[in-house]
């Protein structure tokens, strides 16, 4: 009486099943986060720590703006997740960087007043 529901099995030697003459289709697997949406997510929120250190700060927004380019391509092309880190990673990278960049033109500013005053 236990093999009432197992039989008949399918024919099709290619065909998984899952004991009861029914097709096993696994659940469907959610696509993957883009890598460089999370790398430029993560250097977007550095840059907007070490802003009071201008020049590294300049170059981990630059970097994170080109990842978050890149990502948004990617994702659009292979249909990945992750979207929102690659606009995050874009915003904190523009906001740190002109930041960055700010403060890096106020010292050079600072810098020259500085040595005019004491030549004199």
């Amino acid at each position: 009486m236990s093999n009432l529901y197992k039989d008949p099995q399918s024919s099709d030697p290619f065909q998984d099943t899952n004991g009861y003459n029914a097709p096993f289709n696994p659940p469907p697997q959610p696509p993957a986060t883009n890598s460089k949406s999370i790398a430029s997510m993560v250097l977007g929120i550095l840059n907007l720590m070490l802003v009071f250190m201008p020049y590294i700060s300049v170059i981990l927004g630059i970097i994170a703006i080109v990842l978050s380019a890149i990502s948004f391509k990617e994702i659009r092309r292979y249909g990945e997740n992750g979207k929102g880190m690659a606009v995050a990673g874009l915003v904190c990278g523009i906001v740190g960087t002109s930041i960055g960049l700010i403060i890096l033109a106020l010292i050079i500013v600072f810098m020259v007043i500085g040595r005019d005053f004491n030549s004199n």
